[in-house]
């Protein structure tokens, strides 16, 4: 059983209760614009971090993170992208990954928009967390966590916070 926390577009910004609301997690997944090393790095010392770059994203992030992670978690195959649409409209390498890959869970980011939907075309969990950031048009700060535990996939709240 892992639990999982997910968060996107914090450009260069960690809200204090991210360390909170992730506290009981196992690992952090960062679908892009992460914004600088810095929050990379409070991330990644909190918790271990599977992170993507984001269009933002400058060289160090680039350097250190790719534009997409296929990782498996549990029995749960993963893709993790910074841009890669939504339900009936991804994008189309994007849907190339899904179609190939068959993940069980698709996330990613850009939109500012926190979404999750059962894509029943495809058979996967679609998730985007929304912005975590102070920048962007976004109106509240949102994060999830999930616990994936073996097959199922439980226990998914979202953290919405006031964008000060």
């Amino acid at each position: 059983m892992k639990r999982i926390g997910i968060i996107s577009d914090t450009h260069c910004y960690l809200p204090e209760k991210t360390f909170d609301f992730f506290a009981s997690c196992d690992m952090i997944w960062h679908a892009g614009d992460i914004g600088n090393s810095e929050t990379a790095d409070r991330l990644q010392k909190f918790k271990p971090l599977i992170a993507v770059y984001g269009n933002i994203d400058g060289h160090e992030i680039r350097a250190r993170y790719p534009e997409k992670q296929l990782i498996k978690v549990e029995e749960k195959r993963v893709f993790i992208t910074h841009i890669g649409g939504t339900p009936a409209k991804y994008d189309a390498w994007a849907k190339k990954v899904i179609e190939d890959m068959k993940p069980h869970i698709f996330v990613c980011g850009h939109s500012h928009i926190c979404k999750v939907q059962f894509d029943k075309r495809y058979g996967l969990l679609y998730i985007n967390p929304g912005a975590a950031g102070k920048y962007g048009f976004h109106l509240k700060i949102t994060m999830i966590r999930v616990t994936i535990d073996g097959n199922d996939i439980r226990d998914m709240e979202i953290l919405e916070l006031d964008k000060h």
